[in-house]
């Protein structure tokens, strides 16, 4: 076992505090949401991959690693602060930690059923940059008009990638990018463009 990196400060209150950040970002899909107090990031995750992991995946939440992730101190923090399985299998996850320029970036995890979509899973997605990317336009529930999104490090394939996504609605996956200690979700039902 490796040392194990701090979870959170004060974990009652910590943890209610950025589900309430995580909650704005879907809430507002495409606001960059900067996580106060986030905690240390772990091995390869940043801080706010390791804020959404601690707030959000427990024992009942399969969290499948890309290979990058997929490292002895990612690992036995994930067991010791949340008791989530990991899954072998993407098909099995629930959360998955991935890298932007896997190819295919949203194909083999679960996109939930008709009668059950909210057995899909969420892909927290770690990126360089929220905002120096190709600007794309994001429309949609949660967007007033429009919202521009310049995610950065996102393979050119992902446009496509995500209108099939799209396409799956009220199936799919979710996406929340992460980078530093800020966090941006896109909801499956978002349409980009550009």
């Amino acid at each position: 076992m490796t040392d194990i990196g701090p979870g959170l400060a004060d974990p009652a209150h910590d943890s209610q505090r950025l589900f309430r950040a995580v909650l704005d970002a879907f809430s507002h899909p495409g606001r960059i949401v900067a996580l106060p107090r986030a905690p240390a990031g772990v091995g390869p995750l940043s801080p706010a991959a390791t804020a959404f992991v601690l707030t959000l995946v427990d024992r009942d939440t399969p969290l499948w690693l890309d290979p990058a992730f997929d490292v002895a101190a990612v690992r036995d923090f994930v067991h010791f602060h949340t008791g989530a399985p990991i899954a072998a299998r993407q098909a099995d996850a629930l959360f998955a930690v991935v890298e932007p320029w896997r190819e295919p970036l949203l194909d083999g995890f679960a996109i939930g059923s008709d009668a059950y979509p909210d057995r899909s899973a969420t892909l927290v997605i770690e990126v360089p940059s929220l905002v120096d990317g190709t600007p794309r336009t994001a429309r949609g529930p949660g967007i007033a008009t429009h919202e521009t999104i310049a995610v950065a490090g996102l393979p050119a394939s992902f446009a496509g990638a995500w209108a099939a996504n799209r396409a799956l609605f009220p199936c799919g996956v979710d996406l929340v990018f992460t980078a530093g200690t800020a966090l941006l979700a896109l909801p499956r039902g978002i349409v980009m463009e550009g």
